[in-house]
């Protein structure tokens, strides 16, 4: 069976939606930098809400520095002409949500089943919220990131649409070279990029590769 390609579905869905421009679209956001290339190619087409939600983040202080560098390069995009205003809402900041979808899971190797139980905690909280809004889409900015798996996230934006009755905007960010524009648009916007996802588990990897590599 072939894998399907989310690039090419998203694509020919802005296609379709040419002349209805405005549609109202809830986009979970994990970082600035992430969403950087996201805000640029969605927002002359949707009016974006960026969801801040984000409780797998352990440090409270890494947190905040993230969510407040988040609110920054929305200002600044919301400077620049050419695409609707984007507005931004902050979760709820509780790890210990967390630390309960992941309990249990403690020894999974980055990228398995705890990661797919975070994607669907952050995913069903946007799909609530989008189905509240009256939102038209929602989305993430998750599968712009190399590391993170874009099939399950797609497939679990699925799942909760048909829950939740609020339609998912398919989505692989990489493709098109968003990831390496979101690399360069961090360097354009002096953005703080973190090389860890934001919980204790994959910051406690990260540190152990760097040692390997030391």
């Amino acid at each position: 069976m072939n894998k399907r390609n989310y690039q090419k579905e998203l694509d020919k869905l802005l296609e379709r939606l040419k002349g209805q421009e405005g549609k109202r679209l809830f986009l979970h956001s994990c970082c600035a930098p992430c969403s950087s290339y996201v805000l640029e190619y969605l927002s002359p087409f949707f009016r974006i809400t960026v969801f801040y939600y984000n409780p797998n983040i352990t440090a409270s202080r890494e947190y905040f520095k993230r969510v407040e560098e988040q609110k920054r390069l929305i200002d600044l995009l919301n400077k620049k002409e050419g695409h609707f205003p984007i507005d931004i809402v902050e979760g709820d900041y509780r790890p210990e949500i967390f630390w309960g979808v992941a309990a249990g899971l403690e020894k999974c190797p980055e990228g398995g089943e705890r990661c797919f139980a975070c994607y669907r905690l952050r995913l069903e909280e946007t799909a609530k919220r989008a189905a509240e809004a009256k939102a038209d889409y929602f989305a993430t900015t998750l599968t712009i990131s190399p590391l993170k798996n874009a099939e399950k996230l797609n497939e679990l934006g699925e799942e909760l649409a048909g829950i939740y009755g609020i339609a998912w905007l398919p989505s692989d960010f990489k493709k098109k070279e968003g990831y390496k524009r979101s690399i360069e648009l961090s360097a354009e916007y002096d953005l703080y990029r973190q090389d860890y996802c934001g919980c204790a588990f994959s910051k406690a990897q990260r540190e152990q590769q760097k040692n390997l590599s030391d």
